[in-house]
């Protein structure tokens, strides 16, 4: 079940904070809507596949324009297959207060395009409605890493695949924790000694947040057991029935977010008003915050923090079990009434083929979810690599848990920066699932 309002509030910027790092790095301008296919003009009479996604195609036409990295493996797909993939995009000013997510639900439910690209919330929600097509029986389907498999599973059918596996990541400006001689965190008591330290030496607030991915504290706090502790399935299935509470496992994490703005470690105004990357960026790259946290794709994007003056390094959040990656997931879909399905299926099966992955991955440098391509990060993302190179990781988004984790969790914590206790967070969290159980 969707909070709704988190459905509208939560992902008004989806496409630009978290399908930015899940899949694309180019976002949908806020222009008049266009839509483009990479044939060539004579070829114009290919048959058509429409994909719903926040990216707009680079204009084939447009000469020394590089194409992103999906583009070209659509435009692997449309040469093999002699089809026309036409980008139905998104953009705020064609759909004013409706979201990215908003807009998707209602396209999809009105089967109004093949192939859709699809953030965590609105896969489960298709999903659960039986929208979305089965993609098991692909080829490319057999590659996929057991994580992808386990995150966009809904009754045994698989409804979604990524072009890239996203990890969130804390990133250290490892040359300010050398100056106090601070370690690297492992827990969560290690990382508030070395805010309490960074604190003490004058710097204001340690923890450059935002208003969207402080769930990842929390998530990795909550479920580091759960997905790595051999009990994963029976853990989940617990919470689902009620026998197990959703608050119990989130308490610890807000209660460590509480004493970081209890002890001035983050900025809770500020947090709750800055939108990603934009609001603590600027600090972080200055080496006035020492620690913020991001997503895999920011460390190589000069926009966001691929160029720093100072030596960075990228690393899992504080848990019990050490450093801990958390990875939601998006996917593409295809509509279970699509017009082209067949089509549909076989344009996946291309994009999502380890030839064209591996395309993608090269292009992005991002982990691939096939489990036979490999990309060699770049040094600051080494830490965070070798954990999920380990297996050791906390999903932030799966389908199989019946209350939505990502986008849910957000917006509490938000409660919590806008001044609500522990307590008041820990029973909204009973509330949603009282409304899932019956409970």
């Amino acid at each position: 079940m969707i909070r709704k309002e988190g459905n509208r509030n939560y992902f008004r910027k989806s496409a630009a904070a978290f399908l930015a790092g899940a899949a694309v790095l180019v976002i949908a301008a806020c222009g008049e809507r266009k839509d483009f296919n990479l044939m060539e003009p004579e070829a114009a009479e290919a048959r058509p596949v429409t994909l719903y996604s926040p990216m707009e195609k680079t204009d084939p036409n447009a000469e020394n324009v590089a194409r992103s990295a999906s583009d070209k493996t659509i435009a692997m797909a449309e040469e093999e297959l002699g089809v026309s993939v036409n980008y139905v995009t998104y953009t705020a000013e064609n759909y004013q207060d409706k979201t990215y997510d908003d807009v998707a639900l209602e396209r999809a439910r009105n089967n109004m395009d093949d192939i859709y690209l699809l953030n965590p919330d609105v896969i489960k929600s298709l999903g659960e409605d039986g929208l979305l097509m089965d993609l098991s029986d692909l080829a490319c389907a057999q590659n996929l890493r057991d994580v992808v498999k386990t995150a966009n599973t809904i009754d045994g059918k698989l409804v979604a695949i990524p072009q890239e596996v996203v990890a969130y990541g804390l990133f250290i400006n490892k040359d300010m924790f050398d100056r106090y001689q601070l370690e690297l965190p492992e827990t969560p008591e290690d990382f508030l000694e070395c805010c309490r330290v960074f604190k003490e030496n004058g710097i204001e607030t340690p923890v450059g947040a935002n208003r969207w991915w402080l769930e990842t504290f929390v998530l990795a706090q909550a479920y580091a057991d759960l997905y790595n502790g051999g009990n994963t399935e029976a853990e989940i299935a617990a919470l689902n029935s009620g026998e197990s509470k959703y608050s119990d496992y989130m308490r610890p994490g807000f209660e460590f977010l509480q004493e970081m703005i209890d002890c001035g470690y983050i900025d809770a105004e500020k947090a709750l008003v800055s939108e990603a990357i934009e609001g603590e960026g600027a600090d972080f790259l200055a080496g006035k915050t020492p620690i913020v946290m991001a997503y895999w794709g920011a460390a190589n994007t000069n926009t966001a923090y691929g160029d720093p003056e100072f030596n960075m390094l990228v690393i899992g959040f504080p848990s019990s079990r050490g450093q801990m990656p958390v990875m939601p997931m998006t996917g593409f879909g295809v509509g279970a009434d699509a017009e082209h399905e067949e089509d549909a299926m076989r344009v996946m099966d291309v994009i999502l083929s380890d030839e064209a992955l591996q395309v993608y991955a090269e292009t992005n440098r991002v982990i691939s979810p096939s489990k036979n391509v490999e990309v060699e990060c770049i040094p600051a993302l080494k830490p965070l690599n070798d954990r999920i190179e380990e297996n050791v990781y906390v999903l932030g988004a799966n389908a199989n848990m019946q209350l939505e984790q990502w986008g849910n969790t957000c917006l509490i914590v938000r409660d919590l920066l806008s001044g609500s206790t522990v307590d008041e967070c820990m029973a909204e969290f009973d509330r949603l699932q009282g409304e899932i159980t019956g409970g």
